[in-house]
């Protein structure tokens, strides 16, 4: 677990499109589940993201890390549920597809129901960009990336043209 995995690989991408499974804790030890976190975590961060999946990184179970508002996220086994009827569409990238970006239309809050790293049950109710991070984690797991969700595609040149 060294590199972000790619779209653009066609292997890597295979794997990005696949549904994880459950994230069984009782599997690991506290110390394994403790370094995982702080692996992922170290990844997100030398990426310069905001969000990181785990199978970004090549691991098939259920969890991401996220970073937002000075606030870290380490959440196991994440359900989605409560969409808001009101919808946000704004600029969405990733870190397995650099330097592109795309409209994203999401639900403008969610309540995010899952575990935390010792296993306890975390309820959040989440709105603005920390409910569009969950929502985008949370689709990566399931094997979704926001291309497939976009209305409209820019690539950083695009983007660096317009500024």
């Amino acid at each position: 677990m060294k590199e972000i995995l790619k779209l653009e690989n066609k292997e890597q991408a295979k794997f990005l499109r696949k549904k994880t499974q459950q994230f069984d804790l009782g599997r690991y030890s506290p110390e394994e589940v403790r370094s995982l976190v702080a692996r992922m975590r170290k990844i997100m961060e030398e990426a310069n993201g905001i969000g990181l999946a785990a199978n970004q990184v090549g691991l098939s179970e259920r969890v991401f890390v996220a970073q937002w508002d000075d606030k870290f996220y380490a959440i196991f086994n994440p359900k989605l549920s409560k969409p808001s009827k009101e919808k946000e569409e704004i600029e969405e990238g990733c870190l397995s597809i650099p330097g592109k970006f795309g409209m994203v239309k999401r639900p403008a809050s969610v309540l995010l129901t899952g575990q935390s790293s010792t296993g306890k049950n975390v309820k959040i109710k989440a709105w603005d960009m920390l409910a569009r991070i969950f929502q985008h984690e949370v689709d990566h797991l399931d094997g979704k990336l926001y291309v497939d969700r976009m209305s409209r595609f820019k690539k950083l040149t695009d983007v660096e043209q317009e500024q």
